[in-house]
C-alpha cells in the first residue's frame, strides 16, 4: 500500500524499559479511512504502540509516521492532526458536559465564539444535547466516555487513538461507546482501537493486528483472522464424560478428522464445501450408535479462539 493511502505506518518499531522489551521490531499499516484493531493480552506493547504514534514517548529504534508525518521529526504536525482518548475519561466532573467541551477547546487554541460552536456540534453528534447543562459527575459512564470521545475530536482530527475505550463499562454504556465509535469511521476518521474485548474488535474493526511479545503475529480482516482456524466446526455437547472417548472415535470416523476434546465437549472441523453435509453425517452416526447428545451445532470459529490460538502458540515458542 502506498504511504498516501496509510494514516499509520510503523518499520521495526523498538522500545524497552530497563530490562523489559516493550516493542521488539513492530510493523504495522494502517489503512486511512477505517477502524483499525489493536488486540494483544497485557503487556503486549499496544499502549506503548499508541504512546508512540501520539508522539507522549520516543521509539528506541525504528520508524513511524502518523498522517504522514515523522513521529520523532514532525511531532508538532502530528500532534495537530490527532485525538487522543485513554483508558479513563479525561473530563472534569465539576463541570457540565457543554463546559468540558468549551474547555478544551480553548485548551486547542479555539476562540471563544468558535469553542462554543464547536461545543455544540460535538454534544448534538454524541446525543449529550440535552445532558449539556448537567455537571459531569452525574452521567452515566457511557455517557462519560461519549462526552470523553468528543473532546478527542474537538479539532476533528485525522486520526484517533482509542486505548481500550469501554474498559470497566457495563454492556449498555459499551453499546453507547460502540456507536459513537461507528459514527466516527462512518464521518471519514481514521480510528485505531486497542481492545482486551474480542467481541469489541470483532464487531468494529474492519482491519486486525494481533499483537504479542512486542510484535505482530497476524493481521486481517476478522473473517480471515478466523479462516486460520480452518472454516466451520461441529460442536457435539454430551450429557456427561461417560462416552466422551467413545463419541470423539465415532466422530473422527465420520468426518475424517481428529476432534478436540474438553470435558463433555468435542469439536472437529468440518470442511467448508460440504459443512452441512457433515453435520447431517454426524447427527446420523450418532443417532445409529445410540449416543445420546445434550446440543450438537455447526459454528463460525470465533475472534477468542483465533486470538487464544495465536498467543498460546508465540508463548510457547517463546518458552521453548
Amino acid at each position: 500500500m502506498r504511504p498516501a493511502e496509510l494514516a499509520i505506518r510503523a518499520e521495526q518499531l523498538r522500545k524497552t524499559f530497563g530490562a523489559t522489551t516493550a516493542l521488539d521490531g513492530l510493523d504495522l499499516e494502517v489503512p486511512a479511512g477505517m477502524v483499525y484493531g489493536l488486540l494483544g493480552p497485557n503487556g503486549a506493547g499496544k499502549t506503548t504502540a499508541v504512546r508512540i504514534f501520539a508522539t507522549l514517548t520516543r521509539p528506541d529504534g525504528g520508524h513511524a509516521e502518523v498522517a504522514g508525518f515523522d513521529v520523532t521529526r514532525r511531532s508538532d504536525e502530528v500532534r495537530y492532526r490527532i485525538g487522543l482518548c485513554g483508558q479513563y475519561a479525561a473530563v472534569d466532573d465539576a463541570l457540565t458536559g457543554r463546559q468540558n467541551l468549551e474547555m478544551f477547546g480553548r485548551l486547542f487554541h479555539l476562540d471563544a465564539a468558535s469553542a462554543r460552536r464547536r461545543a455544540d456540534e460535538l454534544l448534538q453528534q454524541f446525543a449529550l444535547t440535552e445532558a449539556a447543562g448537567k455537571p459531569a459527575r452525574s452521567y452515566s459512564g457511557g455517557m462519560k466516555r461519549r462526552l470523553d470521545l468528543a473532546a478527542g475530536l474537538i479539532l476533528a482530527p485525522q486520526v484517533l487513538f482509542l486505548d481500550e475505550p469501554t474498559t470497566g463499562l457495563d454492556p449498555r454504556n459499551r453499546n453507547e461507546v460502540w456507536a459513537a465509535i461507528r459514527q466516527l469511521a462512518d464521518g471519514g476518521s481514521t480510528v485505531l482501537l486497542t481492545t482486551q474485548y474480542l467481541e469489541e474488535a470483532d464487531r468494529l474493526a474492519g482491519r486486525i493486528a494481533v499483537i504479542d511479545t512486542g510484535r505482530v503475529v497476524a493481521e486481517g480482516t476478522p473473517a480471515e483472522l478466523k479462516g486460520r482456524l480452518g472454516g466451520d466446526r461441529i460442536d457435539v455437547v454430551l450429557p456427561g464424560p461417560e462416552r466422551l472417548a467413545e463419541t470423539a472415535a465415532l466422530v473422527a470416523r465420520v468426518t475424517g478428522s481428529e476432534p478436540d476434546t474438553d470435558a463433555t465437549v468435542l469439536r472437529v472441523s468440518a470442511p467448508v464445501q460440504r459443512r452441512m453435509a457433515a453435520l447431517t453425517d454426524v447427527v446420523r452416526a450418532l443417532s445409529d450408535a445410540d449416543l445420546e447428545v445434550e446440543d450438537i451445532a455447526l459454528r463460525r470459529p470465533t475472534l477468542d479462539e483465533v486470538f487464544l490460538r495465536l498467543t498460546s502458540r508465540r508463548h510457547d515458542e517463546v518458552s521453548e
